[in-house]
């Protein structure tokens, strides 16, 4: 038996032998340069990322007009850190606060988040020269009016859970399959305070919850085949990560709160279809069963609806630069990553404003085309699950005009011509719906025109849309103008938006500098004539507004101390 097994063992010992040899013996890392080589790439993420979005993102958005609308005054915030006292939920909360906030006032210039902070552990330079200036007198920080308190106020794991395992067992075959679902639910508190009695006030007070799950599927089978055994294990699961539930009650809150506090009708942005999850759902099956053909079609014609491709029979290749350049000002103007590809969010955007959801959760056309369609949408969507409504036109109507928004910054009572007094500072917004050139001008009462924007400190011409144009730009410490009430009468301001640098093509001395006179105009009226000649009347579109300067009051006599009276 001994005799037998010796060549065996001689064989395991050399082997043995050599791997040891080997481990001793250093490798040679040239040998790994082609593999090495790729790490540039393959350390590259292979998904383009896109824009955070949540449920709310078009209440916030929706929440920015009716501030505006309603004239509400730049107020400034802050808030406290939102405290997670589960430690299951590790999210930025406060940031995502601020960019609730901010999204809020992009048009409107509702709020100015003060960010001033003291982190004894985590010390960075922002920290460092704010406490250096401060104690030198060298930086003023101004008292916000409001801030915002909250916590995470809990957090209930698996609420509910529900398991199925079952399995099969045989002399050469085994099965097993489970299923597992949960539910977890989160809480979040917030409230907004009265930041200089450091009050909270009642009423503004938002409590909510939402519900994130998780599921998997497992399927095993076992047998054996012969001596050899074999095993397979197949899984699905699933988990609704808690960044962006966060992200939907923080959106959902702050909502809640701003809009009590301004005394506006929220309710109006919370009801929108967009902000039910089977929206994005049902758009979502939508778009994988459209196919690439049905995606081009529908997208291509709702650019075409909007104005950002011309009205033509052929279907443009997804490859086509005229394209690409249309979904690329698509994506910019409603506040996606510029990539101009075409992508579900864009694909989304792009249908979100011609369907909604019906009474029995299909979409539903509401717009886009005349009555008589001549395509449906089934038929674009080549087989997709059907649409619970007639056919949807792909014959697009006449794009939306571009539209400039402006409106007066100062605080003025509410029904009343505005009226400054001389010396008095005016500050004025501006804002378009579509990407465009603008141009500012301003006529005071004197027949003097000069051009506000662009000027020496801000040269380029071309504003994204909803980016609003602040006149002065008051945010910044240094701004290019102040505009002041000049002399008694009426005074203009007014801007042009254009779809191309509409510059070369005015009069030179429209093309001068900014912030002087130009000779030879004499009102906004000389202006816009000049943008008529040069563009066509279509080419351009204008808005401006107007007040009355009146002399300033005279101030009263300071009061003498009263005299003693004597005998």
């Amino acid at each position: 038996m001994n005799t037998r097994r010796t060549p065996r063992m001689l064989w395991l010992l050399l082997a043995g032998t050599l791997l040891a040899a080997g481990c001793t013996t250093p490798m040679d890392p040239r040998k790994d340069s082609r593999l090495q080589n790729a790490a540039y790439t393959t350390n590259r993420p292979v998904v383009r990322p896109t824009r955070s979005v949540s449920s709310f993102s078009d209440s916030l958005m929706c929440m920015d007009h009716m501030l505006r609308a309603a004239q509400v005054p730049t107020t400034l915030i802050t808030s406290k850190q939102v405290i997670d006292y589960s430690s299951r939920v590790p999210v930025a909360a406060k940031d995502m606060i601020v960019t609730a906030l901010s999204q809020m006032s992009r048009v409107s210039n509702a709020f100015r988040y003060v960010d001033y902070e003291v982190d004894i552990v985590r010390q960075d330079t922002v920290q460092n020269l704010t406490t250096i200036l401060l104690n030198n007198n060298l930086m003023q920080l101004q008292r916000p009016a409001l801030y915002v308190s909250g916590a995470i106020a809990f957090v209930d794991q698996n609420v509910v859970t529900n398991r199925f395992d079952a399995g099969t067992s045989a002399s050469r075959l085994d099965t097993g399959y489970s299923q597992n679902r949960t539910a977890t639910v989160i809480g979040l508190e917030m409230h907004l305070g009265d930041f200089r009695t450091r009050t909270l006030i009642p009423g503004l007070d938002s409590a909510n919850e939402v519900v994130i799950g998780s599921g998997s599927q497992g399927l095993d089978v076992a047998g054996r085949i012969g001596s050899y055994g074999v095993n397979f294990n197949v899984g699905r699961d699933y988990a609704l990560g808690a960044g962006g539930a966060m992200r939907t009650l923080i959106d959902l809150a702050t909502i809640e709160l701003v809009g009590k506090w301004a005394r506006v009708p929220y309710w109006q942005c919370l009801t929108l279809d967009q902000t039910h999850p089977d929206f994005q759902r049902q758009m979502r099956d939508w778009y994988d069963e459209s196919g690439g053909v049905g995606q081009a079609q529908l997208v291509q014609s709702s650019l075409i609806a909007q104005g950002y491709l011309q009205t033509g029979a052929d279907v443009l290749a997804m490859d086509s630069p005229a394209l690409r350049t249309a979904l690329a000002q698509f994506q910019i103007d409603n506040l996606l990553v510029p990539t101009g590809v075409l992508d579900f969010n864009t694909y989304e955007r792009a249908m979100r404003h011609f369907v909604a959801l019906g009474p029995d959760g299909a979409l539903q056309r509401v717009g886009w085309g005349p009555s008589g369609p001549t395509g449906s949408m089934a038929e674009a969507k080549a087989g997709a699950a059907p649409v619970r409504t007639s056919s949807l036109s792909l014959t697009a109507t006449a794009p939306p005009p571009r539209v400039i928004d402006m409106q007066l910054e100062n605080t003025l009572p509410p029904g009343m011509e505005p009226t400054f007094e001389v010396g008095e500072q005016i500050f004025v917004s501006a804002t378009v719906s579509r990407t465009s050139h603008m141009y500012c001008y301003f006529a005071d009462a004197g027949g003097n025109v000069m051009r506000l924007t662009p000027n020496m400190v801000t040269p380029h011409s071309l504003v994204a849309a909803h980016q609003s144009v602040r006149l002065p730009d008051w945010l910044v410490p240094n701004p290019a103008f102040i505009m002041d009430a000049s002399r008694p009468g009426t005074e203009r301001v007014a801007c042009f938006a254009s779809e191309s640098d509409a510059m070369p093509r005015l009069p030179a001395p429209l093309q001068g500098s900014a912030l002087v006179n130009i000779q030879g105009y004499r009102s906004i009226e000389d202006v816009a004539n000049a943008f008529g000649q040069g563009l066509g009347e279509g080419g351009y579109v204008q808005s401006g507004l107007h007040w009355k300067v009146i002399p300033k009051k005279a101030q009263p006599a300071p009061a003498t101390a009263p005299q003693a009276a004597t005998r």
